[in-house]
């Protein structure tokens, strides 16, 4: 292909330009937010929130950007290991599991290093600039419209210009829609004749709120710790409050408290101290030792939601979607870093068994959605324990529930059970790994206390 376009140049957008420059002559990335050296921007909220980066997740990022992990922690990120990652479940530490591995640190870090590592690729260039719209011809996308966001003539501040003049529309072999959740792709399909890909939706009304402390030695070399509801509780905040820390960069602790509905945590400092003390021990540690350093950032996440393009008859040639414009799951889980760079690992999938550009790329999107209904199946099913979640219920619910539930309670007492379970959590395998005979005999065992 001669020219690429991504528009989006966040995390989901990086990936993907990555993937696309072993592809393109020219790769350019309009992004219309101001995104500092420290990787913080004005349009993306969210980032300012804790985020964790699935075990999946950290091994694409090494695949697509060799010798990161080396860089965060060289430039303060904290890689823990055994013991250094804790998760517990109804407050009670889960079984330990060998190899456990999970990086700290901020999105903001990490996106920083991902763009200089993109930036640097000689056939990548970046605009800050707004896609305002696609041009299609032939029964393809063909150019994307752009405007120079807030008035400002298009251009790129690292210094690889793409030169376009405020409104040009710029020629493109092939285009991937990574502007987020609220991306206007839809819009633009209908003006143009095209069907919109049909969503799926599970409405579930998560809060969730991160504060950052000073980090000294309260919790020795622990680096995640993570604590949420089980079957003992039903799955609700009654015996321990749900919430997560890891000690990021900059010699600071990152803390995030979640909650549905009417439980969803505020903006107060002293109520969020309050909750931290309802937490398991080391979250109640950093409450009690560490000071808090800025103010409380809150989110809200409303509705899990998903565009199942392979539903449709037809689509453009040369146009792709990836990260939250093709699906975005209960942040909770920890899922969307690691649904970002398997869409991109989809991509170069797809692109290197040499596709035309003119086509509709199918196969990108098979391979994708496979991905994403694994993560589907995991988040919403969980979710539909919540009493204030609706449905839709998938067919045999109730069973599935029970079964899960005595997989969930056989994790905290058992290594080789958990690793399974946690495989599944990190993305390393697909929901049906919980299903082998072996592996419920197993559990069924340590239920029975044998």
């Amino acid at each position: 292909m001669k020219r690429a376009i991504v528009m989006g140049g966040s995390y989901a957008g990086l990936f993907a330009a990555r993937v696309l420059s072993e592809h393109a002559e020219d790769v350019v990335v309009l992004e219309p937010d101001v995104i500092g050296d420290d990787g913080l921007g004005r349009r993306t909220p969210q980032r300012h929130q804790l985020h964790a980066l699935l075990s999946m997740g950290h091994t694409q990022l090494e695949r697509w950007f060799p010798g990161v992990t080396d860089e965060l922690v060289k430039g303060g990120a904290l890689l823990g290991e055994g013991d250094d990652v804790r998760f517990y479940l109804d407050g009670r530490l889960k079984a330990p599991v060998r190899g456990a591995r999970m990086l700290g640190a901020t999105r903001p870090f990490l996106e920083s290093h991902l763009r200089r590592r993109v930036a640097a690729v000689d056939n990548v260039r970046f605009s800050r600039a707004q896609a305002t719209g696609l041009v299609f011809r032939d029964g393809r996308v063909v150019g994307v419209n752009t405007a120079a966001p807030d008035g400002e003539t298009v251009g790129d501040p690292v210094g690889k210009a793409v030169g376009a003049e405020v409104g040009e529309t710029l020629d493109a072999d092939f285009v991937v829609d990574a502007m987020g959740r609220n991306s206007p792709l839809d819009d633009w399909l209908l003006r143009h004749g095209w069907d919109p890909a049909p969503v799926d939706r599970m409405r579930i009304d998560l809060g969730y709120a991160t504060a950052l402390f000073h980090r000294g030695d309260e919790l020795g070399s622990t680096v995640i710790a993570h604590s949420s509801p089980g079957p003992a509780s039903d799955y609700q905040p009654t015996l321990t409050e749900p919430g997560a820390l890891a000690a990021v960069e900059g010699e600071r602790w990152s803390v995030v408290l979640a909650g549905y509905a009417d439980h969803r945590p505020g903006s107060d400092r002293e109520e969020f101290l309050r909750r931290m003390r309802r937490c398991v021990a080391p979250i109640r540690t950093v409450a009690d030792r560490s000071e808090m350093i800025g103010d409380v950032r809150t989110y809200r996440f409303v509705e899990s939601r998903r565009r199942v393009h392979s539903r449709l008859s037809r689509f453009p040639g040369g146009l792709v979607v990836v990260g939250d414009a093709l699906a975005g799951v209960n942040p909770i889980y920890g899922q969307g870093l690691t649904l970002s760079a398997l869409a991109a690992n989809a991509l170069g999938a797809h692109l290197r068994s040499h596709p035309s550009p003119r086509d509709p790329a199918w196969g990108y999107f098979r391979l994708a959605e496979a991905v994403v209904d694994g993560a589907w199946q995991l988040s919403t099913t969980a979710d539909l324990v919540q009493p204030h979640v609706t449905g839709p219920y998938p067919r045999g619910y109730r069973v599935q529930k029970w079964v899960a539930d005595r997989l969930t309670e056989a994790s905290v007492r058992d290594s080789a059970v958990n690793a399974r379970y946690m495989g599944v959590v990190n993305m390393e395998l697909p929901p049906k790994a919980l299903t082998d005979p072996r592996f419920l005999a197993r559990a069924a065992l340590v239920l029975l206390g044998r």
